[in-house]
């Protein structure tokens, strides 16, 4: 079965019998397919992917359900998941989102943002796996914010830069040093906020009336820093989404002290999915917090 005859499936199974009157290929990442369809009665945002991991789609729809639910953020719509029990196959159909940044899109996002980051969770992490970009990210319930991080965060990638081989001996030595100082960095203290878990600037768009949405998560409850360190490491966030953030959700002022120790998991992320290109980035941090 095709694309095109998946997709007819997917439409008709949601009550769009409608004729599709545009098919196009268009830019998703680096993950799966994607494709822009649009329908006599509305258009839609496709991905696809022919290897899909197991529950990939479903953790990502569950992902922009739990936001969505929070009324803080605004999601594309889900309409449809499909993925083979082989995991060979699968579909995800989205609301198409399209519009143009206003003055005000980046405030927006910066006060829809805050407004996540205080609805808060019994619990750190989240009761099931899911992904970060094609990773998979381990999860589970914890009660201290630092059992998570360590746990389910840093040492998972640590041990998957191992067995790619991408942790030298030398790298090595300075995260087990850094596991067991971070308690001199981390707050002992926190509430476990709701977090997109993936917010860098390719993961909001605009929508109409330059109202921002967000897209791609890889959501958990955890320290709302966290989210706004990783904002700040690959750029793509005015100052006026900080300005708007902060008058809401204050930064505290120990963040630039930890900053670095958040960024870092995404840091071995990138190791993880692109090479070596990003351990420079990884020794870096790991010399200014350990020598």
């Amino acid at each position: 079965m095709n694309v095109l005859d998946i997709l007819r499936k997917a439409l008709d199974d949601i009550g769009d019998r409608t004729a599709i009157i545009q098919y196009q290929s268009v830019s998703g990442g680096d993950i799966n397919s994607a494709y822009y369809v649009r329908s006599k009665h509305r258009s839609y945002f496709v991905k696809v992917n022919k290897k899909i991991p197991p529950r990939f789609f479903k953790s990502e729809a569950a992902g922009l359900e739990l936001l969505r639910k929070t009324n803080t953020v605004k999601v594309p719509n889900v309409y449809y998941v499909m993925e083979e029990e082989s995991g060979a196959y699968g579909l995800l159909l989205l609301e198409w989102i399209e519009g143009e940044k206003t003055e005000q899109t980046a405030v927006l996002l910066g006060q829809a943002v805050a407004q996540l980051h205080q609805c808060y969770g019994q619990h750190f992490g989240l009761a099931e796996d899911n992904y970060i970009g094609r990773l998979p990210q381990k999860n589970g319930l914890y009660e201290n914010w630092m059992d998570y991080f360590v746990k389910c965060r840093l040492l998972p990638q640590i041990q998957l830069a191992e067995q790619k081989g991408r942790m030298p001996t030398a790298r090595r030595n300075k995260l087990e040093k850094l596991l067991v100082s971070l308690e001199r960095w981390l707050p002992q203290q926190c509430r476990p906020s709701l977090l997109h878990g993936d917010l860098w600037g390719g993961n909001w768009i605009v929508g109409a009336k330059g109202m921002p949405y967000l897209i791609d998560p890889s959501v958990f409850y955890g320290h709302y820093e966290f989210e706004i360190a990783f904002t700040e490491l690959f750029g793509g966030f005015p100052d006026q989404f900080y300005e708007a953030y902060n008058e809401i959700q204050p930064l505290s002022p120990e963040y630039e002290e930890r900053k670095e120790l958040y960024q870092l998991f995404y840091l071995l992320v990138h190791l993880n999915l692109f090479g070596e290109t990003y351990g420079y980035s990884v020794d870096r941090i790991l010399q200014k917090y350990v020598g």
